[in-house]
């Protein structure tokens, strides 16, 4: 069989026009039917471009030159954030940001014809878009002149770009991190290579409390020792306020994974402190927390109010991490059960639980998927089950062991469009319908979207 020959070639150079968008933002222009994916490139646009790379069935492209703008379009704020991928976005105003993604949570569940019709509501965003993470989490680099750097590395690449505002966080978040660096680079220490596995510090992470400036400061190193720990505790402790916990955390494997399982206090306590709906939260280093305190806010409310939970409802909270949304259920509920692998978080729950002196929530470690199971063993009987899965949404077995439950109401809380198009369209066909389906803007200036549905049994 001949081989096709594509219409285009690497490092060609054509004048295109931009017709839609990928689900992470990218401009599509097709040449004779092949698609070209492009960055900061917007629909109704045209161009020069220069092709990068080309394969089977689709590739890569830079504009060269814009030749028309779109009336979406507004000046980037910083070009790094397009060559790492932190903000591709950006180049979007705010308002078109927000109808991309509830156009992204439509396209998703379209490909499921029960799921057709089923509304999709304009999403909820924020008024300002900008330094919103109440955490960063940074790889580490080293100059020619060995001082270490903040960074983030290039889209598809090992090449750390320097960056030292990132934009989308916390403000003060940015400060800290180069206060930190300066008094690393005081004790000449290493930046963590991944190719050679060589150099000591791999990634700093800081994590500030939205409603309480509490900070967590984490020095995640190759290693088993921090050199001058004595010296760089007393240096850190004293130059960043309201520091509420210092860590070394040891991660000595080959992976791309952040942290380790071992860590060292150095000092404070291991966790710091925020608030949600007005709740006090203890956070440890490896617990999950929204990075978006008030849209967060905005999501957990949503759930409570499409949830419609009464003092008379028995709820099951999956995958639900320190607490965040069970102790917000447990104000107005029955009895709340919460389940998370993560067991650390599960202390983390109990204790906030302990704190918030909510007594009628009881939280387990495990699979959400083996947990339940149990609980149905129990003769637990949820009429509302609250799902807040990691992006690659419901195990079948959780799945099947829910719809044996046949609650009234299903509350799924989703960072990921296609997973939960998937698991809608199960539950549909076990007798669910949607009543309503609700973006939330989390991430700003980003491709990513959550969303809160509501899944009712046909009566």
């Amino acid at each position: 069989m001949a081989k096709r020959q594509l219409p285009v070639h690497k490092n060609e150079q054509r004048d295109i026009t931009i017709t839609d968008l990928t689900y992470e933002g990218m401009g599509v222009a097709k040449v004779d039917g092949y698609p070209l994916f492009i960055a900061n490139a917007l629909p109704g646009e045209t161009a020069r471009i220069h092709v990068m790379k080309v394969g089977k069935k689709f590739g890569f492209a830079k504009v060269i030159e814009r030749y028309q703008d779109s009336e979406d379009r507004v000046p980037l704020r910083d070009e790094d954030g397009l060559r790492t991928g932190t903000m591709a976005l950006q180049h979007m105003t705010y308002d078109a940001q927000l109808s991309f993604k509830q156009k992204t949570v439509q396209d998703s569940l379209a490909k499921f014809v029960s799921l057709q019709d089923v509304d999709v509501k304009p999403t909820l965003g924020m008024s300002d878009p900008w330094a919103y993470r109440n955490k960063a989490q940074v790889p580490i680099g080293q100059d020619d002149q060995g001082r270490l750097f903040t960074g983030f590395f290039r889209k598809n690449s090992h090449s750390l770009v320097p960056i030292t505002n990132y934009q989308i966080q916390l403000p003060k978040i940015d400060e800290m991190l180069q206060t930190v660096i300066q008094i690393l680079n005081e004790y000449n220490l290493t930046a963590y290579d991944e190719q050679t596995h060589q150099g000591l510090i791999r990634h700093l992470v800081i994590r500030q409390g939205y409603h309480t400036d509490d900070v967590m400061i984490i020095l995640v190193i190759n290693g088993d020792e921090l050199p001058h720990q004595a010296a760089i505790t007393e240096a850190i402790v004293a130059q960043i306020p309201n520091l509420a916990s210092l860590i070394v955390n040891h991660n000595t494997r080959r992976t791309n994974v952040i942290l380790g399982q071992e860590e060292t206090l150095l000092y404070g306590e291991p966790y710091y402190r925020d608030q949600m709906l007005g709740l006090d939260f203890m956070i440890s280093a490896k617990s999950f927390f929204q990075v978006n305190t008030p849209q967060a806010e905005v999501l957990y409310q949503q759930a409570l109010e499409v949830g419609d939970i009464q003092a008379d409802d028995v709820v099951i909270d999956a995958y639900c991490g320190i607490g965040s949304i069970s102790l917000c259920l447990a104000q107005r509920a029955k009895h709340v059960y919460g389940v998370e692998v993560v067991s650390d978080a599960i202390e983390m729950a109990q204790a906030n639980a302990k704190m918030n002196n909510l007594g009628n929530v009881t939280f387990v470690a495990g699979k959400a998927e083996d947990v339940i199971q149990e609980w149905q063993a129990a003769g637990i009987e949820p009429n509302v089950v609250v799902v807040d899965p990691p992006r690659k949404g419901l195990a079948s077995t959780f799945t099947d062991t829910v719809i044996e439950l046949a609650p009234e109401k299903i509350v799924y809380v989703s960072c990921n469009p296609a997973t939960l198009a998937r698991d809608m369209n199960r539950l549909v066909a076990a007798g669910y319908h949607a009543e309503t389906v609700q973006p939330v803007d989390l991430f700003p200036q980003t491709p990513h979207v959550e969303c809160v549905t509501l899944l009712m049994k046909n009566r």
